[in-house]
């Protein structure tokens, strides 16, 4: 039997934590939610949308995720960072080719080990909404959710 490598997370792990992310979206009654799953190649495994989402939602979900992995942060430290450290932030978003989003939404999501699997980016409501959603939905998939802030 052949073995494909995984790069972090796999595509089941991938839906598993969009379908809690967004059932956690409904059971709080959000805005709609769009939810973007990078593996830890920084590589799109898996994105939804749900309907009503505005125009840009994909691209700051992804933003958020992207950023996160981007520097190993989660979106609560890089915000920090970025309101400390303008110009080390704005030179990052420039070497992202802009697609470094630093605020809450977007959350690590990592082994038992601390070893990080992926990212989790979540747009549609606030951004502390959205990062709400971005736990549950890592959690639910039995991996550790790295929001930025301390446990």
């Amino acid at each position: 039997m052949a073995r494909y490598p995984t790069n972090g997370l796999t595509l089941a792990e991938a839906n598993g934590i969009i379908a809690a992310a967004l059932a956690k979206g409904r059971e709080l009654d959000l805005l709609p939610l769009t939810v973007v799953v990078l593996d830890a190649g920084g590589q799109v495994k898996a994105i939804q949308r749900e309907d009503g989402a505005s125009l840009l939602r994909p691209e700051v979900a992804l933003g958020k995720a992207y950023g996160a992995l981007a520097l190993g942060l989660g979106g609560r430290e890089l915000a920090r960072r970025a309101q400390s450290m303008q110009g080390f932030m704005n030179a990052l978003s420039d070497l992202a080719g802009g697609r470094a989003v630093p605020v809450p939404g977007g959350v690590l999501a990592c082994g038992a080990d601390g070893v990080i699997r992926g990212a989790v980016g979540i747009s549609g409501d606030v951004s502390a909404q959205d990062e709400v959603c971005a736990v549950a939905g890592i959690e639910a998939a039995g991996l550790v959710a790295e929001t930025g802030d301390a446990a």
